[in-house]
């Protein structure tokens, strides 16, 4: 019997180690690493309680050691794709009705084996598997993944508590938080541990069951968080991970009648797709899919005239080149008054000089490869086309190697330019477009910053004027659904700053929120009468 009213453990932002030489974390971290790169593993479908493997195997390489195997992930054909929603259908009923108390305590252990057992093996194998270095690794892999899981499983209880008034002695209101009919569908990125971690899961929590895509570049470490999710209690079939040919598995997922919704991140163009995917298929589905996804980002980093120069510097450099610019969020163009440029430009060559570029393993090297050949033929195509431009002049980088791995020296442009092409897309990797402004141009500047790019992901002023901020944060309220002030662009901390844009940038439904959780429920509202009425005439029809 449960008959409890519960209170769950108050969540808190897991501490970020610092892996300082002569750090316990470090040593441990380091002998982690080296046991990784000393074996090769297998990483099976999961369905149900299978682990299959099949006849396609794809070797899992280190960006920045691409002739070096960690192991092999198993790909499935269309067949498997069925059965993991089919498995996933028959796991649905037992896992809805369990009590909710029940459900979240296996992702309250699972952030516990992450936060102790599993934390170097997460924070390895996404160095490892993805190139992050230890800190980016430590942020995300190990602390974002485990403060997705505690505050989501608090944001639960929150929404299982919020319950209508009522006010009538004789009636009693209820509202009911269901999970959605049918299946969801996790289409997760390579670039964060955390969130590919954090699309299943945050959707199983809620009580759906999940069909589990994530990207091929990203195995090493969805397989620890499979592990981990296995070993925390999660019962078979409430999460399958399946990999394969993104296409085939889109087709089945979106034309199968008990597709309930997609929680996706990725880039915009795929998502346009998925969308119009789905729209071509509202006739064959039971009910309105949730359709749920944060894309892609074009973001800002502008300096006033009042700016702290070497604050405004460190973060510019640290939101544009942090895991080689490969964030939604990371700074891709910087307008700078031409009356600080100087300045400016000054404190951002003398860090660039101490900024070095290599493998992961070496921890002193603050950028390491980017995800894949890939990435780096588009990185390095838009690096070559700005240098084509009359407008464009390459101040620092513009160079690369793939001869061990896919590396690109951290890249700045100065330009003329305000719609030259790395002032306007989206490139993903570690290229930052400068564009100076007349300081008298200040609100015209707001509005072009506006005006330039589709996307509304994330954004930040540099001031010490508060007009000046006031300014920038009315003109480009809907430029950016993160908004920082006096700090970089990136770095969106689960319960602190929900994560997510608009426009180009996605649904807006905040990572890391209450608000996002609400996409993965359906609510009934229950009203129970305990005095109903026995005739049916009103007093207005009397006489």
């Amino acid at each position: 019997m449960s008959n409890g009213i519960y209170n769950v453990p108050i969540p808190k932002n897991e501490p970020v180690y610092g892996y300082a030489p002569g750090s316990p974390e470090r040593e441990k971290l380091k002998a982690t690493l080296a046991e990784l790169r000393s074996k090769e593993i297998e990483v099976p479908l999961y369905i149900g309680n299978q682990q299959i493997r099949t006849n396609k195997k794809v070797a899992i390489t280190p960006p920045h050691d691409h002739q070096h195997v960690l192991g092999y992930f198993y790909e499935g054909g269309p067949e498997h794709v069925t059965e993991a929603i089919e498995v996933a259908l028959q796991a649905r009923h037992a896992w809805a009705v369990l009590p909710w108390q029940q459900r979240l305590a296996i992702f309250l252990k699972a952030a516990e084996l992450s936060a102790t057992k599993y934390r170097y093996l997460l924070n390895a194998s996404t160095m490892l598997g993805q190139s992050k270095n230890a800190f980016q690794a430590e942020i995300d892999a190990a602390c974002e993944w485990v403060d997705f899981l505690r505050f989501n499983v608090a944001f639960a209880t929150e929404i299982y508590r919020n319950q209508p008034i009522s006010p009538d002695p004789t009636i009693w209101n209820q509202v009911e938080y269901r999970p959605l009919e049918g299946f969801v569908f996790a289409l997760t990125p390579f670039n964060f541990t955390a969130i590919s971690g954090n699309l299943p899961a945050s959707a199983a929590m809620m009580g759906n069951v999940v069909v589990w895509k994530p990207a091929p570049t990203q195995m090493y470490s969805a397989y620890v968080l499979m592990q981990i999710l296995k070993e925390a209690g999660l019962p078979d079939g409430v999460i399958n991970l399946i990999q394969g040919d993104g296409p085939m598995i889109g087709d089945l997922v979106f034309s199968h009648s008990e597709f309930a919704g997609i929680h996706f991140t990725g880039s915009t163009a795929v998502f346009k797709t998925i969308w119009k995917n789905i729209g071509s298929h509202m006739d064959s589905y039971r009910y309105y899919p949730r359709i749920v996804g944060e894309t892609g980002g074009k973001d800002f980093m502008l300096a006033h005239e009042s700016a702290d120069v070497k604050a405004y510097a460190a973060n510019l450099l640290r939101a544009a080149f942090e895991f080689q610019g490969q964030k939604c969020s990371a700074a891709s163009r910087a307008y700078i008054p031409t009356t600080l440029w100087e300045s400016v430009w000054s404190e951002m060559k003398a860090m660039l000089e101490t900024m070095k570029v290599g493998p992961t393993e070496d921890f002193s090297n603050f950028v390491n490869a980017v995800i894949d050949e890939r990435a780096f033929q588009k990185i390095t195509g838009f690096i070559e086309r700005a240098r084509q431009n009359s407008a464009n002049e390459i101040i620092w980088g513009g160079t690369y190697d793939s001869s061990k791995g896919w590396f690109i020296d951290p890249t700045l442009i100065l330009t003329t330019d305000p719609h030259s092409e790395t002032m306007e897309q989206e490139i993903f990797g570690p290229v930052l477009t400068i564009y100076l402004y007349e300081p008298t141009q200040f609100e015209e500047t707001l509005s072009l910053i506006d005006r330039t790019s589709p996307y509304a992901l994330t954004g930040a002023i540099f001031s010490q004027d508060r007009y000046a901020i006031d300014l920038a944060s009315r003109k480009l309220v809907n430029s950016a659904g993160n908004f920082y002030v006096n700090d970089k662009c990136t770095g969106a901390v689960v319960g602190q700053q929900p994560f997510g844009g608009a426009r180009g940038s996605g649904t807006n439904d905040k990572a890391g929120s209450m608000q996002n959780l609400l996409r993965w429920v359906s609510a009934r509202t229950i009203k129970e009468g305990f005095v109903p009425a026995t005739d049916y005439r009103y007093p207005f029809l009397a006489e």
